[in-house]
């Protein structure tokens, strides 16, 4: 046997409302406006009367960090430790590839020294080719193109 439901969870005799259409309840805010005021703060204690104080200092703001440089020689360090790898073995490649994007990175940036950065591509790409090298010599003795 069903029950009807009680009056505390019965239906709306109408139709539900739309939604943000005012269902009752509260017919105001919760809290009035509250006017805007100016406060001023009063004078130190036993300064009533006298001359207003001068600033003597002033708090300034930090100045801001220099643009930092650095990206040439990183690119540069890079390069180099790529060639002496890559003359040792096929797989330095990775650090001529770093190395060349650090490069191209820093001829982008206006405080970069562009001579390290262009000598930095250069000695990357040698070491990509001398990786190159050694890897083709490597697949040829182990008959990869046979």
């Amino acid at each position: 046997m069903v029950e009807p439901p009680s009056p505390d969870v019965a239906l709306a005799d109408e139709a539900s409302p739309l939604p943000g259409a005012h269902r009752g309840g509260f017919h105001r805010l919760p809290t009035a406006p509250v006017g805007i005021t100016e406060q001023i703060a009063p004078r130190e204690p036993g300064t009533e009367s006298g001359p207003t104080p001068t600033v003597t200092a002033q708090w300034l703001m930090a100045s801001p960090a220099p643009p930092r440089r650095g990206l040439a020689a990183w690119a540069l360090v890079f390069a180099l430790l790529g060639l002496v790898v890559s003359l040792f073995v096929g797989f330095g490649f990775p650090l001529g590839l770093v190395a060349i994007v650090a490069g191209l990175l820093a001829l982008r940036r206006a405080l970069e020294s562009t001579a390290l950065a262009w000598w930095a591509i250069g000695l990357a790409a040698l070491s990509l080719v001398y990786s190159g090298g050694w890897l083709y010599f490597a697949a040829t003795q182990t008959n990869l193109f046979d």
